[in-house]
Parts: structure tokens; C-alpha cells; sequence
């Protein structure tokens, strides 16, 4: 665009280095349309005309270059490797196109071709309203460039130097100006096809240098009066040539609407004349035509609707009676995932003047996480805000950037041109940022995704031969539309999770349909009316489920492939291929999954119908119970897995884990299959399929193909509609579970892609618990060092033996665990789930081997964060303390649990406690020598000392307190004022919580310590705030702890804490993390290295966000996956 052209090779065998190049043109711009490209035999030319100049590169031929090698590699050079060795200015491959200053034509037509001798033509519109041709001498061949004027008296003047410009002569108007130019070889002759802005089209002969044909266009256009005396730049020509014929498609540009006229050339050889033969004009309504292309059969158009969507149709110009066209499913520009193509990689863009220091993924996601947050904290002017008002500046900024990210893939993916290649069936769609490969749709998958409209008798009965059969087919397909779009997004999911969980389908079924028949009366009764319809439901069905279901015998026997070229040992080999074909698999997977599971509610509609309904050949709901519904329901299931597979990315595995792997499975003697040989190692994001396919599948597939006679691989010519075809239909045999070609599972084997936190992740979803600890323990042989794996591995295992209620293995299992913070979280939810449980018996009999001070630390925490009348931790820690006869320590708790009591609990219950307390822990002191006999009083906060201050505080108190105020002797006035600030809280309530922070900000600035009941009171109301009060007056070690445990209440232990609702999940509404304060916490820990405390507070919350921003990849993931599916019914 403008004064750049940027090129791209792309090969669908090999994988291209330096394939991509920009050539800037100065001070002139590109004609649209003005990149010509020439194949030959030994080269590849291109042919490029801006408003000023023309140019032409010669580069060598992919096959020249790699004549005599095999080719091996993963990669080969591109045919642009070595293009900035040309010079583009070389006056033997440049013109400088002549013209009259101040002067310029409206038209960028323009048409090149080589001719016979190696000599490049230029053939443009020239300003004066004439065709300028330019010639170019051979490659390499002495000569000058020859300048040559289409003259409207039918001659050719050749200008050598000196040329005169007809406006001079005034021999020439502008009426047939060239809006649209092609060239057509002929034998030894060019025909120039001129369709000029009068509505005319004019033949050229370039070797007679004569007009051969003039024709009218206007007389195939209704009521063209009004177009008479009017011209357009609008107009499109477009050429085909094959062995039936020469044919012309011309797109006339009219106001209301265009229209396409087909025409083939007869020549009159006597005469030397051409005439026109019409075969059809198609109209069509749509907006704007970016570009079409002819081929001998069909007309293929793109257009750009009013959302700037690319909107690809194409029709049959002699076969078509209805004009209709045909419908081309192209993928909208996504919302939930932005495709950034390589060239244009987001690493190489500059943030003010630093550049990105990691080009990870990981590394941009921290870049714009930080710049997010930073643009939130440069726009907010006040020092302190509320939790509400961050939340919707992160919504706000958040908002932003995802717009800037969709109109930067909006952008990218406007569309500019069609390619088709007649030869070999292949379309693409060119866009701004990258290109669209289309893939033939198959037959059931285009009846489903179809509009009744586009629908024809011919759809139906490629299918069968039976035009009834065919009838049928087509109203089941109605009906199950019909279903689909009375599913809404709840009813989709019930079926979503019954499948994900290993539940029957046809269960799901059932319940979808109760809610169809309660709310949906009107698509019940037109589900009824077109069920009448069909004339042997079982039979159609039974059609239908044939043709989706992939089992059958496929020969996977040792595969050799041949050592020949890259035309088949790399066929199909290129990241792209790969891509195309496995993308295939997926959509095919996507429209087959909703299409069982729409079928699979029609049959339990017609089972609930019964024999009230005349539905066809009796029997059917006894077939339906028997043998339909249960082949439906495993076709759910099937489609399921690949649609999973298909979208599952693959594990990246280094070479030395890959070949451990490989000496660990050939104890199993699988060291014989062709499934385990040693492949390059995953390094790159992509899924398990596409590797699959790679390293295994295509080898099977291109064997089994050149075996059979009728292979698409064995005509002469490559069909890529045929190939495709094949490739993705054994890809998806090859991933079948009940073919006995099933090479999937034992690929992932293979290749290190199982057992790992995918898979464990996706058995957990299912709720299968049993069989996630068989897989992790399994899994915990296979990991060996890798300790992060195993710390993750054997979290896991805690927890399902903690769910199950296996106790002992629970706590074995956190034993061995080698990440000292994840041990830490589970010993703490082991002892906050067994006190729940009321198992204290197994919790106190535990070895606690090099974790007593942990779990003692932990129960003294429950036991000054929580009610004294509804927890017995004090109890919990006194029966601790005395299982390992440590009798003071016993008596310690027992002395704090008392003293407690007699401040908090102001009751005859508790004041018999707290006699019971301080009787056990004489009774305690009593068991140990005399010299040892005596405990520290434990600190209960901030004491007024002296007479006189505490009669003041009494006084103060009666003052200031409603209800009189009772003097005991457990009862000091500081304990009473605490009461009374703490029923001033809950009487004076603030939305913004703005009483609790002043008084912690008050109490703090004193350094009074806080009581736990101001604690937990106010971090239910806005943890962020607490969190900076603590980083204010320097408490580290406080805020370390306040954000662990907010993070473990966003992943579900103990939410009620911090009054969370719903935790951490994909259907949970949004949840977030203080991070500018989480992130000043983390650099105030790093900035003394010598502080180990600091040092291990730091590493423990690392860990606890790695462990949280891990949850919330998987829970954004499943979320996101889950939204597309929807968008897709």
C-alpha cells in the first residue's frame, strides 16, 4: 500500500527462511493492482507499475534451486533470500513512465505479460485516455526500453525517442479511457482486453497492431439509459482460458446494484474478426466488490459488508438457473483471540524508548500488564481510593487496550483480493496483515452450516441417489437447524458438561429437551409439523450417522517412505499445511459435534413423541432406543475429544526428556513401533494434533494415498480440493478412538504429551479423582528432577487424597512435596480441613517431621483469627502440645485461651471455660519440674498503666458508652474501649470503609498493634486498603501474610473470610489482585538481599502468585473456549 510492497513466499511443503521482503519506492506510489507475478519453468518475474515508474525482479525457480538435493530439513531457503543483492534501479529492469507535467489519469488499469523472446510488456493506462504499452528488453540482453501508444485509428506507433503525447495532436477524447485491462497469449500473439469507462469493451491485437473487436456492454444491462452519458472507474474484466474455451467475465458497476456478464470469444477467421457469445449476467445486491476471479466454470467474488467483514460467494455461470450463489464460511475477526502474523511480530514494537527486554510470551504479558497499570496509576490523582473505584479503572484501561488490540486485527484483516487457481482448485483470500487458505466443506458439514435459501436438490443428493432419501435428508437438516437455534447458552452448556464429565449424553438430552417443550411452545410445534414430513426418519438418520462416523480399518503398517523429492516426502509438510489441515479437523469436529448433539435432542423429541405421531415405517422408536441413540450419543463423545485435541497446546520437551522417555517404554517393548521413534523435540506453541500430524500421521496418510490407484496424489495433476479432502478425512480416522488405526494415544506416549498437568487438569474436570491419583503417581516415576513438575504433581495428589478423605495419604503425599511453599499451603489446609471435619484425632497424631513450627504456627494463627465460641483451635493446639509432652507449652495455650475469654466472651458459659482454662494449665505446670514451672503472660495489646489513667479511662468510658459499664476483675477499661470502637464500627458503617481506615491508620501511626476482630472486619470489606496501611508503616511480614491468604480465598480456601461469593472459576464472575500493591511489596522484600526473612517472604509469595496466575491461564482459557463454542451454535 502507498509507496511499500511487501512479498511473502509461502510453500505448503517446506517451512521458508527469509521469505518475506519490503521494497519501499520513493517518492512514487504503487498502482492498486499493479504487482504482477510470472511463473516459467526456471523463474519467477514480477512486473510492478507505480504512478511514475516500472520495474521488474527476476528471481530464480524454487525447483532450479533445489534441482539435485534431497530435501531433509525442516527448512529451505526462500526465493527471496538473496533479493537485496538486486539493484532495482538498473535502467534494464526500470522505466521511468513519460508524461506532461500537472497532468494525470484517473484509471490505475494496468496488465503486463512475457512474450516468447523473455521480454517484459507493460501495458497502462495512459492520462490522455489511450493504452501506453512499455517493453522491456530480455533479461540480461542489450537493448533499450521501447515506449509504444495505442492509437484510436488502430495503429501502433512506435515512439523511440522523442515521443510526442497525442493530447498534443488532439486526436484522441477520454471517453474509452481503460478503467480495466487483461492480456490473453494466443500462439504468438497478445490480445489486450480494454474495458473502458464509455461501458465498452476493445479487443487488441498487439502482433497485427489492430482493434479487432468493439462490443457495447450497455446492451446486456436493463434500463441503461441512465448509464449512457455516464462513465465509471468501477468496472472489473477478468480472463480464463482452458481447452472448452476462452471466456470473459465482466463486472459492470451500476448505482443500485452490479452485476457480473459472462461472455466466451468466437473468432471469425476469414475476417480476422472476434465477437462476443453471451452465456449469463448474475446479478447480486451485496455492498462493496473488492475483487473476483474467473475461472472456466465459476465466478468467485469478494466483498466487504457494512462491518467491514469479507463476505467470499461463488456460482456456476453456465449451471445455475437460480442465479443463487453460493455461500463461503469465512471466519469473522475474532474476539476473544488476536492473530498476530509473524512478520509482524508485536516484540518488535518499542515501548517510549526502551525495547522490550523479553520477547517471550510471558515477558509481553508482564509489558502489558505493567503498562495497563501504569496508565491507571498516572491517571488518578488522589493518593488513597476505594477498592470499587480501582475496579473500574481496571475495567476501564483493560477496555481500552483489548479495543486497540481489535482494531489493530480489524485492520489486518481487510481484505484486498482473491487468488484462485483454476489448475488446482486452490483459493485464498488476501488480507492486509495475512492470507486465508479456503478448504473445501464437506457434504453434511455445508447441509448444517447452510441457509435454506442456499440449498439445492443437487446438495442433497450427492449423498444418495434416492431423490426421496434426498427430501428427507434435507428436512432432518431443516429440523436439526431448527434445534440448534432454540439452544441457548445454559442448555448448550448442560451438554458441554455432561460430556466433559463422562456422563451419558442422551441424559443431557433429555433435560435440554424438558426446557425446549416448557419455554419454546412455537419451535415445538414446527419441530412436529416438519417431522411429519420426512418419510422414514430411521432410514435418513441411519444415512446421516453413516456418513459421520470416521471408524473403519486403516492399514498402519511400517512406513518407508520413498526417498524421492520434495513434491511427496515434504507434501504437505509446511507449518501452513500443517495448520490448514489440522484447522480443517477442527471446524469439521466443531459443526459435527453440534450437529450429534442437535440430532441427539430431535430423537429424544421423537421418542417423546411416540406413536402418537405418524412418523414414518413403524418400528422406528424401538430402532431410535436400540441402535440411534446410542450411536448418536458416541458420535457426541467422539467429536468431543478431537474438537478437545484439536485445541489442546502440546508440551514443549526437551531432547534429553524425550529420549529418557523413549529407554523408559521400551521396557514395555513398544520400542518396535513406528510410533516411538525419536523426533525433533516441541519447542513452539501448537497442539497435540498439529504434532500428531506431523511427526506421525501425514507419513501414514501419504503412504496409504500412493497406494491406492484412484489417489488424489497418484492423477497428474494435483487437485487441492482432492488432497485436502483426503488428508483431513484420514487425520480424523487416525484420531478416531474406536478405529483400530487409533495411533493417537500411543503418539502421546511417545512423545512426552501425557500424565502431565493438561491431562490432570482434564480429569479433574470430569470429577474423576481415582483415576487422577493413578495418573499422578505414575507421573511422579516419570518426572524424575524436574522438581517444579513434581511439586505440582504431588500438590495434586493431596488434594484428591484430602478430598477422598484418605488422611494418612494426604499427609504423606505433603511430605514429600519439594516446593516449601506449596508444602506450607497444603499443611495449612490440611489442618483447616481435618478441624472442620472434627478429625482431630488424626491431626494431632501426625509425625510433623521438620514441620512442627510450621503446623504450631498455623494453629496459632486459626486460633487468634477466628470466634472462640464456635472453634476449638486453642483446644486443638493444648491436645498438640501434650501428645509430644511439652506440658508448658500446653499450659501457655491453655492461659492465652483463658485470658481470651474472659475479654470476648462476657457469659456464664464462658466464664466457666475460662476457669476450666486456667485449672488445665496449672494442672499442666504441675507435670514438669519447679524450675520449669512458668509461663510468659502473652501480650492482649495496648495497657493503660497506673491508677489514675485507668480511673480517667472509666470515666471516659461511662462518658462515651450508652449501656453502664460494669468494672470486673478480668475486665480492664482497655478491653472495654475496644468493644465500644468496635461497636461504633458496626453502628456507623461507611460504603468506602473509610472509618476502618482511619482507625487503623490511627492505631498504626501509634504502633499499637490490631486486634484480630478489626482485622478480619475490615479485610472482608477492602483487603487492597489493608494491604497498603501494612505497607505504609513498613509491616512486611503482615501484608505477606494478608495476600497469601487472600489469594488462597480467590482459589477457594476460605473465601467467607474476605466475604467472597463465588471463588476463582469459568463461570464465576471476574475476581482481580491488588497488584500495584502487591508489586510495591515485592520490591520493598527485594531491596535488602541480606534480610532472610525478607528474602523467604518474597519467595513465598512468588510462588502463591505463580500458583494463582496458573489458575487463572486455565480458568480464562476455559472460559474463552467455552464462549466460542456458543458463538458458533
Amino acid at each position: 500500500s502507498g509507496d511499500t510492497l511487501q512479498l511473502m513466499e509461502q510453500s505448503l511443503d517446506c517451512n521458508l527462511l527469509n521469505n518475506t521482503v519490503r521494497i519501499k519506492f520513493l517518492n512514487c506510489h504503487l498502482l492498486p493492482g499493479g504487482v504482477h507475478i510470472h511463473e516459467t519453468h526456471d523463474r519467477v518475474t514480477l512486473l510492478i507499475l507505480t504512478n511514475q515508474t516500472v520495474h521488474r525482479i527476476v528471481l530464480p525457480h524454487p525447483s532450479r534451486m533445489y534441482r539435485s538435493e534431497l530435501l531433509t530439513e525442516g527448512h529451505v531457503q526462500s526465493i527471496f533470500t538473496d533479493i537485496g543483492k538486486l539493484n532495482l534501479r538498473d535502467p534494464a529492469n526500470s522505466f521511468m513512465i513519460p508524461g506532461i507535467q500537472g497532468h494525470s489519469t484517473n484509471s490505475t488499469a494496468s496488465a503486463t505479460w512475457l512474450n516468447s523472446d523473455g521480454e517484459a510488456l507493460f501495458a497502462l493506462a495512459s492520462w490522455s485516455g489511450g493504452i501506453l504499452i512499455i517493453q522491456l528488453p530480455e533479461q540480461d540482453a542489450a537493448g533499450n526500453p521501447v515506449l509504444l501508444e495505442l492509437k484510436h485509428s488502430s495503429v501502433m506507433q512506435r515512439l523511440l525517442t522523442g515521443w510526442m503525447p497525442t493530447a498534443i495532436r488532439g486526436d484522441q477524447g477520454p471517453s474509452d479511457l481503460p478503467v480495466s485491462l487483461a492480456v490473453q497469449l494466443l500462439e504468438h500473439d497478445a490480445f489486450i482486453f480494454a474495458l473502458c469507462q464509455d461501458h465498452k469493451l476493445r479487443l487488441w491485437s498487439f502482433k497485427d497492431q489492430v482493434c479487432l473487436m468493439v462490443a457495447d456492454l450497455l446492451v446486456f444491462v436493463p434500463a441503461s439509459k441512465e448509464l449512457r452519458h455516464t462513465v465509471s472507474l468501477g468496472h472489473k474484466l477478468r480472463l480464463a482460458y482452458s481447452s472448452t474455451g476462452f471466456f470473459l467475465a465482466v463486472y459492470l458497476h451500476c448505482p443500485k446494484r452490479g452485476q457480473f456478464c459472462v461472455f466466451q470469444l468466437v473468432s471469425c477467421i476469414e475476417s480476422n474478426r472476434y465477437s462476443l457469445d453471451h452465456i449469463s449476467t448474475l446479478f447480486f445486491t451485496q455492498e462493496t466488490l473488492v475483487d473476483f476471479a474467473l475461472t472456466p466454470t465459476d465466478i468467485w467474488a469478494l466483498w466487504q459488508d457494512e462491518d467491514n467483514q469479507a463476505n467470499v460467494r461463488y456460482i456456476s455461470f453456465e449451471h445455475n438457473n437460480a442465479g443463487q450463489w453460493n455461500q463461503v464460511f469465512t471466519q469473522p475477526v475474532a474476539e476473544e483471540e488476536l492473530y498476530i502474523p509473524e512478520d509482524q511480530d508485536p516484540k518488535i514494537y518499542c515501548r517510549g524508548a526502551d525495547r522490550i527486554v523479553d520477547p517471550t510470551m510471558d515477558g509481553l504479558k508482564k509489558e502489558v500488564t505493567l503498562a495497563v497499570e501504569n496508565a491507571i496509576q498516572n491517571s488518578v490523582t488522589e493518593y488513597e481510593f476505594s477498592q470499587e473505584v480501582y475496579r473500574q479503572l481496571q475495567v476501564e484501561f483493560w477496555s481500552k487496550f483489548y479495543a486497540c488490540c481489535l482494531q489493530y486485527q480489524e485492520a489486518l484483516a481487510r481484505p484486498l483480493a482473491l487468488l484462485v487457481n483454476s489448475r488446482t482448485n486452490m483459493v485464498c483470500l488476501l488480507k492486509k496483515g495475512f492470507q486465508s487458505f479456503f478448504f473445501p466443506c464437506l457434504t453434511i458439514d455445508h447441509l448444517y452450516m447452510s441457509s435454506d435459501e442456499c440449498l439445492f436438490l443437487e446438495d442433497e443428493c450427492s449423498l444418495t441417489d434416492d431423490p426421496d432419501v434426498a427430501r428427507d435428508l434435507h428436512r432432518l437438516v431443516q429440523c436439526l437447524r431448527l434445534v440448534g437455534d432454540a439452544i441457548t447458552l445454559e442448555m448448550a452448556s448442560l451438554m458441554e458438561t455432561a460430556v466433559s464429565h463422562l456422563h451419558p449424553p442422551e441424559k443431557a438430552a433429555e433435560q435440554i429437551l424438558e426446557y425446549l417443550l416448557a419455554r419454546d411452545t412455537e419451535t415445538h410445534m414446527e419441530l412436529q409439523s416438519k417431522l411429519q414430513d420426512i418419510r422414514n426418519p430411521g432410514n435418513v438418520i441411519q444415512l446421516l450417522l453413516r456418513e459421520m462416523d470416521q471408524e473403519g480399518d486403516l492399514d498402519t503398517g511400517d512406513v518407508q517412505p520413498p526417498h524421492i523429492r520434495m513434491n511427496i516426502t515434504q507434501f504437505f509438510g509446511s507449518n501452513v499445511a500443517i495448520n490448514i489441515v489440522c484447522q480443517a479437523v477442527y471446524h469439521m469436529s466443531v459443526t459435527r459435534f453440534l450437529i450429534c448433539r442437535d440430532l441427539l435432542i430431535l430423537e429424544q423429541l421423537m421418542l417423546h413423541l411416540g406413536d402418537s405421531m405418524n412418523l414414518g415405517a413403524g418400528g422406528y422408536l424401538l430402532q431410535l432406543q436400540q441402535d440411534l441413540i446410542p450411536r448418536t450419543s458416541l458420535l457426541v463423545c467422539s467429536y468431543f475429544v478431537v474438537r478437545w485435541a484439536s485445541r489442546s497446546l502440546a508440551s514443549a520437551v526437551p531432547v534429553d526428556m524425550m529420549e529418557s522417555n523413549l529407554r523408559q517404554l521400551s521396557v514395555l517393548e513398544l520400542t518396535d513401533s513406528h510410533i516411538l521413534t525419536t523426533q525433533r523435540p516441541v519447542t513452539g506453541p501448537g497442539t497435540v494434533v498439529e504434532l500428531f500430524y506431523q511427526n506421525v500421521a501425514r507419513k501414514h496418510i501419504l503412504s496409504r494415498l500412493l497406494s491406492q490407484a484412484n489417489s488424489p496424489l497418484n492423477q497428474p495433476l494435483i487437485n487441492y480440493t482432492q488432497v485436502g479432502i483426503a488428508l483431513a478425512s484420514h487425520l480424523l480416522q487416525y484420531l478416531w478412538a474406536n478405529n483400530s488405526s487409533f495411533l493417537f494415544a500411543e503418539f502421546l506416549m511417545g512423545h512426552c504429551q501425557y500424565v502431565q498437568l493438561q491431562v490432570l487438569r482434564l480429569l479433574e474436570d470430569m470429577a474423576l479423582p481415582a483415576l487422577v491419583l493413578q495418573l499422578a503417581a505414575i507421573a511422579v516415576t516419570e518426572a524424575r528432577d524436574d522438581w517444579k513438575i513434581l511439586a505440582a504433581l504431588w500438590t495434586k495428589i493431596f488434594k484428591h487424597h484430602l478430598d477422598l478423605g484418605h488422611n494418612h495419604q494426604a499427609y504423606e503425599s505433603l511430605t514429600q512435596n519439594p516446593d516449601s511453599s506449596r508444602q506450607l499451603d497444603c499443611l495449612r489446609q490440611l489442618v483447616v480441613v481435618l478441624c472442620e471435619r472434627s478429625q482431630l484425632q488424626d491431626l494431632v497424631e501426625f509425625p510433623y517431621i521438620n514441620l512442627h513450627d510450621e503446623v504450631v504456627g498455623i494453629i496459632e494463627s486459626r486460633a487468634r483469627a477466628v470466634d472462640l465460641m464456635t472453634h476449638n483451635y486453642y483446644e486443638l493446639l493444648y491436645a498438640f502440645h501434650v501428645q509430644r509432652h511439652n506440658f508448658r507449652k500446653a499450659g501457655t495455650v491453655m492461659y492465652e485461651y483463658g485470658m481470651r475469654l474472659g475479654r470476648e466472651v462476657r457469659s456464664l458459659d464462658g466464664l466457666q471455660k475460662q476457669v476450666n482454662c486456667y485449672l488445665v494449665g496449672i494442672n499442666c505446670l504441675r507435670q514438669i519440674r519447679s524450675e520449669y514451672a512458668w509461663i510468659v503472660r502473652p501480650a492482649c495489646g495496648a495497657t493503660l498503666t497506673g491508677e489514675t489513667a485507668q480511673s480517667d479511662a472509666w470515666d471516659w468510658l461511662k462518658t462515651n458508652q450508652i449501656p453502664s459499664i460494669v468494672a470486673t476483675k478480668e475486665s480492664s477499661a482497655t478491653d472495654e474501649a475496644w468493644r465500644l470502637l468496635s461497636s461504633y464500627l458496626d453502628r456507623y458503617q461507611s460504603p468506602s470503609s473509610q472509618y476502618h481506615r482511619c482507625v487503623i491508620n490511627k492505631l498504626l501511626s501509634h504502633g499499637v498493634p490490631l486486634p484480630n476482630w478489626l482485622i478480619n472486619s475490615y479485610k472482608k470489606v477492602d483487603v487492597a486498603g489493608l494491604l497498603r496501611l501494612y505497607l505504609n508503616y513498613d509491616l512486611l511480614e503482615e501484608a505477606v501474610d494478608l495476600v497469601l491468604e487472600y489469594i488462597d480465598a480467590l482459589m477457594g480456601k476460605g473465601p467467607q473470610y474476605f466475604n467472597i461469593e463465588r471463588s476463582l472459576s469459568a463461570t464465576a464472575p471476574p475476581v482481580w489482585l491488588p497488584y500495584t500493591s502487591i508489586d510495591q511489596l515485592l520490591q520493598a522484600l527485594g531491596e535488602n538481599p541480606g534480610n532472610m526473612n525478607n528474602m523467604r517472604l518474597c519467595e513465598k509469595l512468588r510462588s502463591s502468585l505463580a500458583d494463582y496466575h496458573q489458575q487463572v491461564d486455565q480458568t480464562t482459557s476455559d472460559m474463552s473456549s467455552y464462549r466460542r463454542q456458543q458463538q458458533q451454535l
